[in-house]
């Protein structure tokens, strides 16, 4: 009962948040999103999915698209708003911050299934040889033995 109550606690109060926020503000949001998603997945391929350079790409993203937006905003309406720059790249952030949580859920899960699989957190693999001063050829890498060859 709680958690429903909560749900809907949270709810209502999302929904008087989104009424006092205009409706620019929150179309920058949403492109800063989308942006932040285009500039996380560059530059998630170009880093080999480094977390780290994933994020600078959602807010980098973001940025190039706010400071275009504010651009063409200042030539056309002779107005620069910081506000609707900060909107743009807070989506941006959202998104680096969403991939990152993900990608380590993720990360945790692949991780605790070789631990199961395998049966122990660390896979130690030690190099042994049972006869030390043996002369080793290919045969006895395959596992045959020297009586093979005589016959």
């Amino acid at each position: 009962m709680k958690q429903i109550f909560a749900f809907f606690f949270i709810l209502g109060s999302l929904h008087s948040t989104y009424s006092q926020v205009e409706q620019d503000k929150v179309l920058h949001f949403l492109g800063g999103n989308l942006y932040g998603l285009v500039g996380a997945g560059v530059a998630s391929q170009i880093s080999e999915g480094n977390r780290t350079w994933t994020f600078i790409g959602a807010i980098g993203g973001s940025l190039l698209i706010g400071l275009a937006k504010e651009s063409i905003d200042q030539k056309q309406y002779g107005g620069w708003d910081n506000a609707d720059l900060l909107a743009t790249v807070l989506g941006g952030a959202t998104v680096g911050v969403t991939i990152d949580i993900f990608k380590k859920r993720k990360q945790r899960k692949r991780d605790k299934l070789f631990k199961d699989a395998v049966g122990y957190s660390e896979l130690e693999i030690k190099k042994t040889f049972l006869i030390e001063n043996a002369e080793i050829n290919s045969l006895s890498l395959l596992g045959m033995s020297k009586t093979v060859m005589e016959k």
